[in-house]
Parts: C-alpha cells; structure tokens; sequence
C-alpha cells in the first residue's frame, strides 16, 4: 500500500489501464483538459457497485455537459467488467486494477472486517481531477446512494 496520501492540488498519479468501454485502455494523459471522475468500488455487479455504476449512468449526459469524463476502477477482470459493463448498459469506460497499481497510487487498498474475515479491500472511493492534471476533490468512504449527484454538483463548480 502506498504511504503518500493523495490530496487536493498534487498531480493526479500518473497511469495507462486496461480498460472495457470506449477505449480498450486509458492513459490519464490522454485526458488532460478534460475533467476526469475516477470512481474506485470493491467489486463488479455487487449491490452498492451497481447503485453507483446506474446512478452514474443516469447522470453521465450531464458530466458529458460540463466537460466531464467518468472512470470506473475495481480490481476485477476485463472480462467481468464487460459483463458488468453490458448487464447495465455503462456509458463510461471500467478500468481493470488486476494487479492493483491503481489502487496503490490511489491508496484506496484498506483493511477490512467483513462478517470477522479480516483483509485488504477496496476503500470505495472518489477522486476529480481538473483540466490541468491536478486532483480537485478527493472523497473516501463513499455511500453509494446519490454520491453521483453530489460529484456532479462538485464537477459543476470547477472552472
């Protein structure tokens, strides 16, 4: 697990993904000038991955509105996040964490107890990152439940 914490005005962690949706792999660099929502959940097609995957969806026209783009990162496979992908029609491209490198720079991987089953997870988590490259919001913890609106709300605001 990474020791940098990442906060608000560094760099985002630079990174080139294998990814299932518009583009069979993302480089960050590629995006600059856009602003990029990265959305790290546990685990493919599991309740609240799929309540945030849909309501991402219902609002990805408006992202699209203001110049945003939506990235989505667990540690599942391609093949799972196609499945994903298709069962509920995403707009917005998954990115396959299989060897955690994302997670790491992120330093989403946490410790969890789950039913006294302790391990390393995913910490569901948020980052957005400015036209320049630069991470302007950082939310950890997230509750799937209408987060989308409130990152839309937040994307709204950058200039």
């Amino acid at each position: 697990m990474s020791s940098e914490v990442i906060s608000i005005g560094q760099p985002v962690p630079q990174f080139h993904a294998a990814a299932y949706g518009k583009a069979s792999s993302i480089r960050i660099d590629d995006l600059r000038g856009t602003v990029v929502v990265i959305y790290f959940y546990p685990k493919d097609d599991t309740p609240g991955c799929t309540t945030e995957g849909q309501e991402f969806t219902a609002l990805y026209p408006e992202f699209q509105a203001v110049g945003a783009e939506i990235l989505g990162v667990s540690r599942d496979t391609l093949a799972s996040h196609e499945k994903f992908s298709c069962k509920f029609n995403f707009p917005f491209p998954l990115l396959a964490d299989t060897d955690e490198a994302l997670c790491k720079a992120f330093d989403v991987l946490k410790e969890k107890n789950n039913y006294g089953k302790v391990g390393i997870g995913v910490e569901r988590s948020t980052f957005v990152i400015d036209r320049e490259g630069k991470i302007a919001y950082v939310e950890r913890k997230v509750k799937a439940a209408g987060h989308a609106a409130a990152i839309l709300d937040i994307v709204k605001q950058l200039p």
